[in-house]
């Protein structure tokens, strides 16, 4: 991996049992329903996969995002392209 394709910026994630997840350095929120959620984070797209996804928290003032069901992906997108979408980009998807 070559130093300027690492992620910058402050992101955890947290999973416990494939059940739950708690994932900090959120900075916006693209889609979610039962199977799919797709935030952005500090280190680009995150797509979450599962059954019965649900949001119990999401404050992009703090960063945070807390899901349950059953988890069975995360998968991240490129951050390059990601990070220069911005709000226009998104919305033209």
């Amino acid at each position: 991996m070559n130093v300027n394709d690492r992620p910058c910026g402050k992101h955890q994630i947290i999973m416990n049992d494939c059940l739950n997840i708690v994932i900090t350095g959120v900075t916006d929120a693209d889609s979610f329903d039962e199977h799919c959620i797709k935030v952005f984070t500090e280190c680009g797209e995150l797509t979450i996969y599962g059954e019965g996804l649900h949001v119990n928290e999401m404050n992009v003032e703090t960063g945070s995002l807390s899901v349950e069901g059953s988890l069975t992906a995360l998968i991240y997108g490129d951050r390059r392209i990601t990070r220069r979408l911005g709000l226009l980009g998104k919305l033209m998807r």
